[in-house]
């Protein structure tokens, strides 16, 4: 496995459409594992494919919690009910984070890495972190979506809660 750089703000990669993934081979089961390999590494929770410099809609999400690593293939959101505002932040943006509402609730399609449909439910912070790296398959970056920055010291007396 590798760890691959992770394209950095105002990179224009970042705010592209991806194109939709038609083929479901070796080469793509092995960027899978180089982007958990990136995102373990990066310590994120969760690594879109335009984060590494690729026009495809592929995104993992892995929250450290009992649903284990989610990839995200051609997703499509089917659903979605209630609505949080929480603190977001993002590898392509190193240092930067603010409030953002989403649906505390969401509802996916996607392919697994075999090509397979799968729906996906998920709530809360598992949800905002889906949300957040489908964005990214649209070149919609979660600064888009911030109502308010938040600073470094914030941020710390927010995790000591």
């Amino acid at each position: 496995m590798a760890v691959l750089p992770i394209v950095k703000h105002p990179d224009k990669r970042l705010e592209s459409k991806c194109k939709k993934v038609e083929v479901f081979d070796k080469k793509l089961a092995k960027l899978l594992d180089d982007m958990y390999d990136t995102m373990i590494e990066a310590d994120g929770v969760g690594l879109a494919a335009p984060q590494i410099g690729k026009n495809i809609q592929v995104a993992i999400v892995d929250v450290d919690d009992e649903s284990g690593t989610i990839e995200l293939i051609n997703p499509e959101l089917i659903g979605s009910n209630g609505k949080d505002t929480d603190i977001e932040g993002c590898l392509s943006f190193p240092g930067v984070y603010g409030e953002v509402e989403r649906p505390t609730f969401v509802k996916v399609q996607a392919q697994d890495r075999l090509g397979r449909w799968c729906v996906i439910e998920a709530e809360d912070y598992m949800a905002r972190a889906i949300l957040h790296e489908m964005d990214h398959l649209e070149g919609v970056l979660f600064t888009s979506k911030v109502s308010r920055y938040v600073t470094e010291e914030e941020l710390e007396g927010y995790e000591a809660e």
